[in-house]
């Protein structure tokens, strides 16, 4: 699919392959080797504006909407993978606040009452610079099928709050950690989807404990920690979306779920463009030794370059057809192509390996980094693999109705 951008957008995608050509790239293989997370990164993101990439204008940010965020974040995921997905979870911070509750039927007082969330949050990022997070894996079951197992207790002047959340990237750099809880019932009812509240936590917050080491196959830049909680006050004023409707955008922005996906299409792109530069001898730093006369090597070559436009045509169809209540078809092809950019990356970068040779077994060029950090895109809730083909399985042999109602499977 052939996007006709705006001046804008070519802009911001160009601001982002500067940063990442020039900056991102050499301190990549540092980041994934001390597995310590990309401040120098985050400082170049921010000189740029873009923390506040999603905030709406009115609020004193860029107002970018979701393809051109799909775009961006793209393009830093071909430079530095642990920098893009990171920086999803700290944008989605600002969409679901911002312009994908816009679509949300809220009252008249309730979209006051979101207004001033807006001006306290955005205002921190716009104005401070402050680093958002949005961990929400406790581990164990798909957090889509039942309501969250942290807690929040109404108490006077806010709310405490006591559980955990596993692999929450950027444990310790983030200012703020969105943390999505379940709000305990006063009337001793069983909790719901409805009781969903969703806070910012100050991460220096009483209560509030980083734990656990951080040495994983791939990501390793993002320091996904865990996040102990046992009594943390939350003041009123840090609840960033009204009580219930977080969790609503699964079915009012299916696509807002998939956010994660731009880093493993980054690096795809990333994996081709290094095969192709050294089988052209045009790598920086090695002598210039050409392969290219090689048939096996011009035959790989073009797998990866089918494979490579496979992928990112469904990408683009993908992130075209976001917009809120999409209807089944497109729900459907939003499973089947973050499967396939989880899926083809990794494939991409393992058929660059082997395609290269031995070389690129070596930690001094980025190719082993790539395929380690693709391995993990499979891997990542909500949708995983295995539960995209599930769900895509599901939505063609039972009707919407149908698929919502099924019973949450148990576990054993």
């Amino acid at each position: 699919m052939h996007f006709d951008l705006s001046k804008k957008q070519q802009q911001l995608i160009a601001t982002a392959r500067e940063l990442g050509q020039y900056n991102f790239a050499k301190r990549a293989s540092h980041y994934d080797r001390e597995a310590i997370f990309p401040t120098e990164n985050y400082q170049d993101l921010r000189q740029a504006g873009f923390l506040k990439l999603c905030v709406p204008e009115e609020y004193g940010g860029l107002g970018a909407d979701y393809q051109t965020y799909m775009l961006v974040a793209a393009e830093i995921g071909r430079w530095c993978g642990a920098t893009a997905l990171t920086f999803n979870m700290h944008t989605c911070a600002t969409m679901y606040a911002g312009l994908m509750l816009d679509a949300y039927p809220l009252t008249e007082q309730q979209r006051a009452d979101q207004h001033r969330r807006r001006l306290h949050h955005f205002g921190r990022i716009v104005e401070e610079g402050k680093l958002y997070s949005q961990p929400f894996s406790e581990g164990g079951e798909d957090w889509t099928q039942r309501p969250y197992a942290t807690s929040a207790r109404r108490v006077d002047g806010g709310w405490l709050l006591n559980g955990k959340k596993i692999f929450a990237s950027l444990s310790g750099a983030a200012d703020f950690h969105g943390i999505t809880c379940t709000e305990i019932r006063e009337d001793g009812m069983p909790p719901t989807f409805q009781d969903t509240v969703y806070l910012a936590v100050d991460q220096n917050s009483p209560g509030f404990e980083i734990t656990g080491n951080w040495d994983p196959l791939g990501m390793r830049g993002t320091v996904s920690r865990t996040l102990i909680m046992k009594d943390v006050f939350v003041p009123d004023n840090e609840e960033v979306m009204p009580r219930g409707t977080y969790f609503d955008m699964r079915k009012l922005w299916p696509h807002g779920f998939i956010t994660v996906n731009p880093a493993y299409m980054g690096i795809a792109e990333a994996a081709v463009d290094f095969t192709i530069k050294y089988l052209r001898g045009e790598i920086e730093g090695m002598p210039p030794v050409r392969r290219r006369h090689y048939p096996t090597k011009r035959m790989a070559v073009a797998q990866l370059q089918i494979m490579l436009e496979q992928t990112r045509a469904l990408y683009h169809r993908v992130i075209s057809d976001a917009r809120p209540n999409p209807d089944k078809a497109d729900i459907i092809r939003m499973y089947a192509g973050h499967y396939t950019v989880m899926e083809n990356s990794n494939e991409i970068c393992q058929l660059a390996i082997r395609t290269c040779g031995g070389q690129a077994m070596l930690k001094s060029l980025p190719l082993e980094r790539m395929y380690r950090d693709s391995r993990c895109g499979a891997l990542m809730l909500p949708f995983t693999a295995e539960i995209c083909l599930d769900r895509i399985g599901y939505l063609s042999l039972y009707s919407m109705e149908e698929f919502e109602n099924l019973p949450a499977p148990k576990a054993d």
